[in-house]
């Protein structure tokens, strides 16, 4: 029944900020590896700084080209047999108060998603039927600053939040990502929720419809003229610089912290115990990275049907008995679980 629930939320929401022949794509994805190489930032760099959780297509790399993916990857962790983009993010770490030792915080699945991996959830939305232009190959951008330590102060325009679920199975999921006054916190929760957290990372939605990339990975896409776009709000104009409107493209990762939550797992001074992989103990550093693959124009179908979440006619779906299938071998040959001295790669 929850589930049920959330996706006649989701679709009310959608209808409410995207208006009658919306598209909302809402989708899971197996992780495929959790390594420390980083194509986007760090392209053939082995070992990357920090370690990430990685999703999508079997072509993911140390240095990902710019020809079409989609024909390069034989297999995709996704819901939609043509997505076979890669998305990554930082993992997320508990560190001990009695003994400064680390532990990866393991991934929940989201909900109404199904018997994934771990992994991620996946959103593509857009306001209509050619209303909004699907990426090119080759394309890739990021999202987020990994070396904020301080809050926007965006309000219900933050591109990256963190939702404290009141209890198990999602107990007060209520809100948009993002838009809860009480559960949603731009940087970390700072007190043991009881049914784990969840992140969101959202995407800028104008591009500059010329360059595939640029140099930091975000000079070629933009913010609607009026500041960031909140989730499904795409009504925005774009500025003039970046006048093609791209899908918005949002992460969702769910955190299992419950093992986590008692006073003494919790530091005495007040402070919270979770730090991302890149040493960020504040939250507000947490980022997203993307390389589109989708197959031919499949994801653009998608947004001019009026798709939403699996629902989409003009794609074809995997099982996760399938999907989970799918992984690439680590690059980086370390300890990722367990209990360690110090972060990988610090």
């Amino acid at each position: 029944m929850a589930s049920l629930l959330s996706l006649l939320s989701l679709a009310g929401i959608a209808q409410a900020q995207l208006g009658g022949g919306s598209a909302m794509l809402r989708f899971g994805c197996s992780n495929i590896v959790i390594d420390r190489i980083d194509p986007l930032v760090d392209p053939g760099r082995v070992p990357s700084p920090h370690v990430h959780q990685i999703i999508g297509g079997n072509a993911f790399n140390a240095t990902m080209p710019y020809s079409d993916i989609s024909e390069i990857a034989t297999c995709t962790s996704c819901t939609f047999e043509e997505d076979l983009s890669n998305y990554w993010t930082a993992n997320v770490y508990y560190k001990s108060p009695k003994n400064g030792t680390y532990k990866r915080v393991p991934i929940m699945v989201n909900d109404a998603i199904g018997a994934a991996n771990g992994g991620m959830t996946v959103y593509y939305s857009s306001p209509g039927k050619g209303q909004t232009t699907s990426f090119p190959p080759g394309f890739r951008m990021f999202s987020g600053d990994a070396h904020r330590r301080t809050p926007t102060n965006l309000g219900r325009r933050t591109q990256s939040c963190f939702r404290c679920y009141d209890g198990p199975n999602f107990q007060g999921n209520i809100y948009s990502p993002c838009f809860d006054p009480v559960r949603d916190t731009e940087g970390f929760p700072t007190k043991p929720c009881p049914g784990g957290w969840r992140s969101s990372v959202i995407f800028p939605i104008c591009w500059d419809g010329k360059n595939l990339d640029t140099p930091n990975h975000v000079d070629h896409v933009a913010h609607p003229v009026d500041g960031p776009a909140s989730f499904t709000a795409m009504s925005g104009k774009c500025p003039s610089t970046h006048p093609v409107k791209i899908p918005q493209v949002h992460l969702e990762i769910v955190w299992d912290t419950s093992a986590f939550n008692s006073k003494e797992d919790w530091p005495t001074d007040g402070t919270q115990p979770f730090v991302l992989s890149h040493g960020d103990t504040t939250g507000y550093g947490q980022h997203g990275d993307y390389v589109f693959g989708w197959k031919g124009d499949s994801l653009q179908k998608a947004m001019d049907n009026a798709c939403f979440a699996t629902n989409c006619r003009q794609l074809k779906s995997q099982t996760f008995a399938k999907a989970n299938q799918c992984t690439v071998p680590n690059a980086v040959k370390e300890n990722n679980d367990g209990w360690l001295d110090r972060l990988p790669g610090y």
